[in-house]
């Protein structure tokens, strides 16, 4: 009898999205220039990258201190207006690694508020770009996390508002949450900003998991859209796992498995993923 081959079924959308890649070329290539380049968070949510931003010699900071020939990169996520007001007042240069797809939810924001309608951003609260987006406008917004929070009794004191949603958000959560927005706000604009590789990756997370035996989810435990691949395919094949690299991997997890699918999230990096890819050669061999 010849030996079970096991298949490994690499997702076609797996890996860095187009605003992590542009905000890493923009780091690599200020690293070459005669400024200290600083950061006030982590240029994408992934550990590894981060650590070779900081071989570079971009440096991540708690406070901004003035000094001569400093830089501030923003990362990817974006940055509230107050810090980078803050920083040119400390005589930093400003390094704008904002995604694009980001700063056109900033822009959408400050476009509605000039219309006199209250912000209503979907997303998660205390993640970086949810407070970068709050933080390009002018009024206090209105934070929806989940469907299970949604603040009726605010909600309907609104005569007219807008909403913007995390890039990264979960499209099937945001789209029901909406729902009980439009029919609790009579005049509502909704911009259903979740970025187009979100929507990518998470169509495909929808049928890898009944299509293999086993998922595999490679990223960083501080990337909202690593998680989301994850509930999403936990929810649909209980056999899901999420590694932040190939030493998280257990032997037992692929026993029995003929099919294993791996995807991983906007903010992990290639060489990761195909190292977890060798690891589950290895280990099922």
């Amino acid at each position: 009898m010849g030996t079970r081959r096991t298949k490994i079924n690499l997702a076609k959308h797996a890996g860095f999205c187009f605003g992590v890649k542009r905000a890493i070329k923009i780091a690599q290539e200020v690293a070459k220039s005669r400024y200290k380049i600083e950061m006030l968070h982590e240029i994408v949510h992934n550990e590894k990258v981060v650590k070779d931003i900081e071989e570079l010699g971009l440096k991540k900071v708690k406070r901004l201190r003035k000094g001569k020939n400093k830089a501030l990169l923003i990362q990817a996520h974006g940055m509230p207006r107050n810090i980078i007001k803050k920083a040119k007042d400390s005589d930093y240069k400003i390094i704008d690694a904002t995604c694009p797809m980001v700063y056109e939810i900033h822009k959408t924001a400050i476009s509605m508020e000039k219309e006199g309608r209250k912000i209503i951003i979907i997303g998660d609260k205390n993640h970086i770009e949810v407070k970068g987006i709050a933080g390009n406008i002018k009024s206090r917004p209105l934070i929806v996390e989940s469907g299970k929070d949604i603040p009726l009794n605010k909600i309907k004191k609104i005569q007219k508002g807008a909403v913007v949603v995390q890039s990264t958000q979960n499209v099937q959560k945001v789209e029901n949450i909406i729902k009980v927005l439009k029919k609790n706000i009579r005049d509502l604009k909704v911009f259903n900003t979740i970025c187009a590789i979100t929507r990518k990756k998470q169509r495909e997370i929808q049928t890898m998991p009944l299509d293999n035996d086993i998922m595999i989810i490679v990223g960083s435990k501080k990337s909202a859209n690593t998680k989301r691949l994850y509930e999403i395919s936990r929810s649909l094949n209980k056999r899901t796992y999420w590694v932040e690299s190939p030493k998280d991997l257990k032997k037992e997890w692929l026993k029995e498995a003929s099919n294993i699918g791996v995807t991983s999230g906007a903010s992990t990096p290639d060489y990761l993923t195909q190292n977890v890819i060798g690891r589950i050669k290895e280990l099922t061999n």
